[in-house]
């Protein structure tokens, strides 16, 4: 008898669980388009990207656009398919691997040789807005492990265009801004 209870409690507490999973969320992976043309030669060997840090806005699992009146609201019933940090960090640290001559991986460093720098980015603001532009800005700074490349900090502002408000077209455009940012990085490992 104790066996069923326990049965019968536990579909009663899976019950609510269900109702709360409708199944209707579309689900959106923060990638960046393939590597394409020649890779930039850059002063370094190799490169640590730090976790790349993300406003609190971006870095949940909702996809925000701003409207006219300045509020940022969800787009429907779509999501991120991945912890967003993780995956801007994973978008540019394989568009730097593929873009330059440096190998570079994301924290913490694999290989037991140290990395020759490392690089901090920090976005202030990453979000599509309804006026069709999808947004990047914030700073970057690179630390020599080696003596090179010369140590800085930089602000980076990008924009990209935006066809509609849809979580599809969100997503594809800030695949084109992770790209133009990883041009902006490479540009600072030269």
């Amino acid at each position: 008898m104790t066996e069923l209870n326990w049965r019968s409690l536990t579909l009663v507490m899976a019950l609510p669980l269900a109702a709360c999973s409708t199944g209707d969320t579309a689900r959106y992976l923060i990638d960046a388009p393939a590597a394409s043309g020649a890779e930039t030669r850059v002063s370094v060997r190799s490169v640590e990207l730090r976790d790349v840090s993300l406003p609190s806005h971006a870095s949940g699992t909702s996809i925000l656009v701003r409207e006219a009146d300045g509020a940022l609201r969800p787009l429907g019933d779509a999501e991120w398919a991945d912890d967003p940090e993780r995956a801007v960090t994973g978008s540019l640290a394989q568009l730097l691997d593929e873009r330059s001559t440096a190998t570079v991986s994301a924290e913490p460093w694999p290989l037991l040789d140290g990395p020759s720098a490392r690089l901090d980015v920090r976005i202030d603001k990453m979000l599509a807005n309804a006026s069709g532009v999808f947004e990047i800005t914030g700073q970057a700074a690179v630390s020599a492990v080696d003596g090179s490349p010369r140590e800085r900090v930089e602000r980076f502002a990008i924009a990209v265009p935006i066809t509609e408000t849809s979580a599809s077209a969100v997503t594809e455009a800030q695949g084109r801004a992770l790209v133009a940012l990883s041009d902006e990085l490479i540009r600072l490992l030269r």
